[in-house]
């Protein structure tokens, strides 16, 4: 089965900033894995094939944090 890529650059300044993202990924339907990372401000994330990159974009927004900047399979998008 294929596999999507994502890997998204956040704005955290602690843990709890981290921990809101690594719960709405944990809920979400479809995520295989996940790494968050507050050192380097980053949120990486597989997905099933059949989960768009807006989807998870919108699942980290919805934190209230900060995104950056986006990839989904090694090429940039629009955030």
């Amino acid at each position: 089965m294929a596999e999507h890529n994502y890997k998204f650059n956040v704005t955290m300044t602690c843990g709890g900033c981290s921990g809101a993202i690594e719960r709405v990924l944990k809920k979400m339907e479809g995520v295989k894995d996940f790494d968050v990372s507050l050192d380097s401000q980053t949120a990486t994330v597989k997905t099933e094939d059949t989960i768009d990159y807006t989807a998870v974009l919108e699942k980290i927004k919805k934190t209230g944090k900060k995104v950056n900047s986006g990839e989904a399979d090694g090429v940039p998008q629009s955030v």
